[in-house]
């Protein structure tokens, strides 16, 4: 097999190819957007090396690799009409229950307090001190944070918010707004939002089955150097604070997350994320990017019971045999199918949207803790986000702890 045969190969396994009027269109695979008009009966095809050399070029031996597995396969050929560069297609769009949005959107801020105040006051607090101050309540210290953090404003400005939240009974003691900023700096709270993000996540557990997997980032007022290797010179930019997290598809909730350094890779960070889900969910789907394609992450997502959605780099090979030399076989030749399920993964990213626009894509907070807990702060707040939206849309009765009494659905 010549160098030409081995690029068509890569061709054929991940382009679509497709025939119109007895010739082949055949995509290019080094100018996105470009194709290629391939007859097969003459030999001929329409690209430079082709025209220059009169030889088998790539782009033929790619059709003739697809007419052959289609042949073997007993596929009828696909034929479709070269789109219209004018004609982008219909658009498709999804309605919106209204009357549901208008509720939960009206009624968020005060039933953010409600559930949040509820998740709260399942904590756990620490021992009273036998002498000097009273700590403050641990149910206090996130409610305050949270609360802070859906405000999107300064500390001082947010002491009003705090104020009315006392005044109905869910918090105690109303904070200084440096004791806010202060606790968010105390690394204790870090496992306490954690947990309480997989636990705001279990009132949905009912309607998601299928999740997709992604990262993203938050940028901080620190900046960084750092020396560009390709183009020799030095680089200054805003430093951020990294995201792992594992999305529903359906109500965008967030049922894991891993707060890593900025330059933690996607893969390694992929089995926790599972492993965190499956244990409150049941998987059926789980959709990812190419950062995430390796054999462990895809044994991952079999040991949960459910089918991965990993699309394949250009360099894979079906060396390794076993469950990897199914899935990217499936990959290859069964792409429709394939891009059918793995659409779901672009949900990551809605959900990254959602938390940005709503709660900012930055982080105040200036020291590592407190910018990894205003993190882990506004992911908490958009899953509560998501249980009102179901409360309104689904029904859905917010049940956050077992031995608490349930909260009941959103009403108009």
């Amino acid at each position: 097999m010549n160098e030409r045969e081995k690029r068509a190969l890569v061709i054929a396994a991940t382009s679509k190819i497709i025939q119109h009027n007895g010739l082949w269109i055949v995509p290019s695979a080094s100018a996105p957007g470009k194709s290629y008009l391939v007859n097969l009966s003459l030999g001929t095809c329409t690209c430079e090396d082709h025209k220059e050399w009169q030889h088998e070029c790539k782009h033929i031996y790619a059709a003739k690799f697809v007419a052959q597995r289609d042949a073997v396969q007993g596929q009828p050929i696909q034929t479709v009409a070269p789109p219209d560069p004018l004609n982008f297609g219909e658009k498709k769009t999804y309605k919106q229950v209204w009357p549901a949005y208008n509720l939960a959107q009206t009624t968020e801020k005060h039933r953010f307090q409600v559930l949040l105040h509820d998740l709260c006051r399942g904590l756990t607090n620490p021992p009273p001190n036998k002498s000097g101050r009273h700590r403050t309540p641990l149910s206090d210290v996130v409610f305050a944070a949270a609360f802070k953090v859906y405000s999107t404003v300064s500390t001082r400005r947010f002491s009003c918010d705090l104020k009315d939240a006392k005044e109905k009974g869910y918090v105690l003691k109303a904070l200084h707004y440096n004791s806010i900023c202060a606790y968010l700096e105390w690394p204790g709270l870090t496992p306490v939002l954690n947990d309480l993000i997989v636990r705001s996540s279990l009132p949905l557990r009912s309607v998601e089955v299928d999740f997709a997997a992604d990262s993203t980032g938050f940028s901080t007022s620190r900046f960084v150097r750092w020396f560009d290797e390709k183009y020799g010179v030095h680089r200054t930019g805003h430093d951020w604070v990294k995201a792992h997290a594992m999305t529903g598809v359906k109500t965008n909730v967030v049922t894991a997350i891993e707060i890593r350094e900025r330059s933690a890779n996607d893969a390694p960070l992929f089995r926790p994320l599972v492993d965190t889900t499956r244990r409150n969910f049941k998987l059926k789907e789980v959709s990812a990017d190419k950062a995430y394609s390796s054999e462990d992450n895809l044994q991952a997502i079999l040991d949960a019971g459910g089918t991965p959605y990993i699309p394949f780099k250009s360099n894979a090979s079906d060396a390794k045999g076993g469950i990897w030399e199914k899935l990217l076989n499936f990959y290859q030749f069964k792409r429709e199918d394939f891009l059918s399920h793995y659409h779901k993964r672009s949900n990551a990213e809605s959900t990254f949207s959602m938390i940005k626009a709503k709660f900012r894509d930055h982080v105040r907070s200036r020291t590592d803790t407190a910018m990894k807990n205003e993190v882990l702060c506004k992911i908490l707040c958009h899953n509560l986000c998501c249980v009102i939206q179901s409360q309104a849309e689904l029904g859905i009765e917010a049940t956050f702890w077992a031995n608490k009494q349930e909260v009941q659905p959103c009403t108009a």
